[in-house]
């Protein structure tokens, strides 16, 4: 029996506070790390690579970027 071909995997990509950069997958339990931004897309690609080396691998990697940032209201009064 053919497994069906999953389109895409996304990624949600965050900038650690000790720099570096973390990805996780909400569809699947994926994770990868890197200090840069290239070595955690590589790592993303072993990682997927990996995970369906058996089946059929998705035909693309969405890496989403998640950028947080704090402000404080109280300086500015």
């Amino acid at each position: 029996m053919d497994l069906p071909v999953m389109s895409e995997i996304v990624f949600e990509v965050t900038k650690e506070l000790n720099d570096g950069y973390a990805a996780e997958s909400s569809s699947e339990n994926l994770s990868a790390q890197g200090a840069t931004w290239q070595e955690m897309t590589t790592n993303v690609k072993k990682t997927v690579e990996a995970y369906f080396h058996d089946g059929p691998k998705p035909q693309s990697i969405r890496l989403h970027h998640v950028y947080e940032e704090s402000i404080s209201l109280a300086d500015e009064i």
